[in-house]
Order: structure tokens, then sequence, then C-alpha cells
């Protein structure tokens, strides 16, 4: 019996990516496809009735080939499939959620156009992760690709179902824009799918009534190519087209979405890039404020790289917030386990309890129109109260020896400290604070899982202290690189 593939390097913690067709071709999507249905979709199947999955793809154009495959390893194992043809991640969350069966997205997020991957979920948009699943398609995977797929007597069946215009009226439900004063909005949809969603829900293009938003599109033409940047707000290189629209225009704001739309970025009237973590605040305390009116004690969770004014401001307004480790699987399953309203993580990624527990940036972008429209103030006045603080934003490092170098962080602020001022945790890397103290400030250090790089972010109360601590903690790790 010939070896199991190895697809380690493609199947990874939280989904699969990777380099098309060298890594992930139509064979490969084809054995994924077979093993999620017999570890996920079979077993998760209501009694008595058929297994379904239902699947999406981004503007990629290795996508349609890779869907077709994966398709035909659902069905060869008894499972109807659902395609739902070009839509966002969160198009597909909402579609796993209203149909109330498990999904797979095909897309590689915003890395560059040679790569393309898969997003999987359980029924109602429940993630799939290394310990939910993940681990055991890709060694179930791994075998189909050796010994071939078994097919069973009765295959599944294969349908098509637009959702975009049912996606759009369910998120109008949740953020009423009808009554907001009139705004003018840039949107870089950058080639990817905001350029076929944005239409959809904030315009009329699903059919819904016009709202009072005078959108400015660039780049809204699909092209999984790229060819005007790379679809990854994160860099700020490649936000400074929409900085510049939106001044052009004179617009009360941007929005830029990376290249499945599951990640709204946001910049104010002059440009200006509003942290993720000031729209964490802003629009965790609309949901705060709701959660109170219903009676109800809210939840927020947020992760450990997020800005200490998240948890300052929803605690003060009322909210229970936990921290959390960084990724959408630990979000999620945070979101769940406390039934949580909001959860928003320092990368712009943003989840609602009323959106199945999943994230959406097209839902946060509502809310912030919501929030600007609701008020007469310029967008960087409304920024303002949630960005108290100053940040580093996320540094790499890429080191030969990443426990040594952590090691010497520990050394000068752990063990040379003797256990005073500083709060020191390891929930996710090492976060030392000393935020009860003065000076505020607080770091983390954390180590790649799939390169030696550490990652270090920094927050401090003012912009020197965040400078003196971001250069000495950077001392120590790049020690070893300047002998």
């Amino acid at each position: 019996m010939p070896a199991p593939v190895d697809l380690s390097a493609l199947i990874k913690a939280y989904d699969v990516r990777g380099t098309y067709p060298e890594q992930l071709d139509a064979g490969v999507a084809r054995a994924i496809g077979a093993a999620f249905a017999d570890v996920v979709v079979l077993p998760e199947a209501p009694a008595g009735a058929r297994a379904r999955v239902v699947v999406g793809n981004d503007m990629r154009p290795s996508g349609p080939e890779l869907v077709r495959a994966f398709a035909e390893g659902l069905t060869a194992r008894g499972v109807d499939v659902v395609l739902i043809g070009l839509c966002s991640t969160d198009g597909l969350y909402h579609a796993s959620g209203a149909l109330g069966v498990p999904g797979a997205m095909f897309t590689a997020s915003h890395n560059p156009a040679q790569y393309n991957g898969i997003k999987l979920c359980r029924a109602g948009a429940r993630p799939v992760g290394q310990d939910s699943g993940l681990a055991d398609v890709r060694e179930l995977a791994g075998r189909y690709l050796a010994e071939g797929v078994p097919a069973v007597d009765a295959a599944g069946t294969v349908s098509e179902q637009d959702m975009l215009g049912e996606y759009a009226r369910f998120l109008r439900g949740l953020v009423d824009l009808s009554g907001i004063r009139p705004l003018k909005v840039v949107v870089d949809a950058g080639n990817g799918m905001g350029g076929h969603t944005v239409p959809a829900v904030l315009g009329t293009g699903a059919g819904l009534p016009a709202l009072p938003l005078d959108v400015v599109p660039l780049y809204f033409e699909l092209d999984g190519t790229f060819p005007n940047h790379e679809a990854n707000p994160l860099e700020p290189e490649n936000l400074r087209d929409l900085q510049a629209a939106v001044v052009e225009h004179g617009a009360d704001l941007g929005l830029a979405f990376d290249g499945d739309a599951d990640r709204c970025f946001v910049v104010d009237e002059n440009g200006d890039a509003v942290s993720p973590s000031a729209i964490t605040a802003l629009v965790g305390l609309r949901e705060v404020e709701r959660e109170l009116a219903a009676g109800r004690t809210p939840t927020v969770i947020h992760n450990l790289i997020t800005s200490q004014v998240v948890p300052d401001l929803l605690q003060a307004a009322g909210a229970r917030t936990v921290r959390t480790r960084v990724g959408h699987s630990f979000i999620k399953a945070q979101m769940a386990e406390h039934d949580a309203v909001f959860g928003g993580e320092h990368s712009a990624h943003y989840y609602f309890r009323d959106f199945f527990f999943a994230d959406t940036g097209m839902l946060a972008a509502m809310h912030v129109l919501a929030a600007l429209g609701g008020q007469p103030h310029p967008l960087s006045a409304l920024a303002d109260q949630y960005q108290p603080y100053v940040a580093s934003g996320e540094i790499n490092s890429r080191v030969e020896d990443v426990a040594a170098a952590r090691a010497r962080v520990v050394e000068a602020y752990v063990t040379q400290q003797g256990g005073g001022p500083a709060e020191v945790d390891e929930l996710d890397g090492l976060t030392v604070s000393h935020w009860g103290g003065h000076p505020q400030w607080w770091f983390n250090l954390r180590a790649s899982n799939t390169e030696p790089l550490l990652r270090l972010n920094v927050e401090a109360a003012d912009e020197d202290i965040m400078e003196k601590v971001r250069d000495d903690v950077l001392g120590l790790v790049r020690q070893e690189e300047t002998r």
C-alpha cells in the first residue's frame, strides 16, 4: 500500500493555503473534498437527510477548476454540493449559517496571485481548525491522494444557488443605514471580492433601496492577478491609493477590503488610517449599548495584541471583556463559549454573534458608517476618542535562533526584574505589561508558526516610551544578528 502524501505544508492550523498548481491542484482538491466529507460532513448530517455542503470561491483564476474537483470529491462520497459561485468569505459564512450546512470557501485571502486555498467550516459557520477536524482532514486527504478516493454507490448531486441578494438583505437587517446623514465613501476593493459585495450591500446591485451613500469605487474589477496592488490592506503601501483618493474626492472616509473581503480597513477624511483597535472599540461600544438596552450583560472578545483602549472603554461601558490568543479559530471558539456579542482583532477581523459568531468586514464597515453618519463630526474627531495610546504595529525580526532571542528578552524583563512591577503571561508568546505602573507600556513577543520570525507589538501611553521599549526589545531580539 503506498505511503500517504504529506500535506502538512499545505493544510496548516487554520486553513488550506498554498501555491497553484505546485501545492494545490485539482487532484489535491478532490482528495480534500472527499476527506472533508468523511471527517466533517457525513458525521454531522441530520439522521435521514442528505448530507450537503455549500461551496464558494473568490476571483482567483484557479478557483473554478479547484471547486469542480473539490465537488467531485464530495459527491464521490455521497454528499450533495450547493455551488454559490463568486462570493466573499463572509458571504460563504452567511450561506453556511442560512442553509445550516458545512461550507468551503476557495480563497487565499490577501496572498499573491499564485496562491489559492480553502477555508472550511461546519454547519452554522463554525470553524474547522487544527484541533477541530482539520488535522484529520489532512491525514485522510493524504491517504486518498496515495490510494485514490473510494466512491459510494449513491453519488451526491451538484446544484447552483445565488446567495448574494440574501446576504445583502441579511446585513441590511442588522445595521440600518437608511437614516444617516449623506456620506461620500471611497472603497478600494483591490480587485478582490469587495467589488462584488459592496454594490450589493451598500448600493442597489441586489435590488435593495438606495442608501444615503455616494460610493466612489476603486479597483472594483474582479481580477485575481491583482494588477493594481496586492489585496492586503494591512501593508501600508496598499492603502496609499485609497488615502489619496479620499483626499482628492473630499470623501468622508475610505474603506479597504482584502482579497476575500472578510477584513475591512478604514481611513478618515484626511486619509489617515484608523487603527483596527479603534474600530474594535467603536463597534464594540455600539454592540454593548444594544445588549444593555435589551437587558443582557454583554461580553466582548479581543486578542492580546489589541490596544489597551478596548478593555478600558468596553469595561467602563458595562461589558465583560475576554482576552484571547491571536487567530480566528481561537476567537470564534471564545465567541461561542461566552455567547459574546462581538469580537475584534488587531488584524481587522471583526466577529459578530448575530453573524453566526463569524467574521465579516462588511458588517464592521456598516457599523462605522452608522456611527459616523449618526452624528455631525468628522471621522478623525470620532476616531480620536478610541486612539489615545501609541502603538508600534507588528514588527517582524528574522533570527537564526528564535528560542535564544526570546530567552534574552525573558532574562532582561522577567528574570532580572525579580518579579517586579511588570506583569508577565504566556497566553500567546510572551506578554510583559507595565500598564498598572508609571510609565505605562506593554509588549508582546510571539514566534511565527511557519518561519524563523519573532513578531513584536508594543503599546505605550506616549511616543517616547513606546519607542524606548520597542528599541530595547528589538535590540535584545536582534543581538545575535549584529555580532
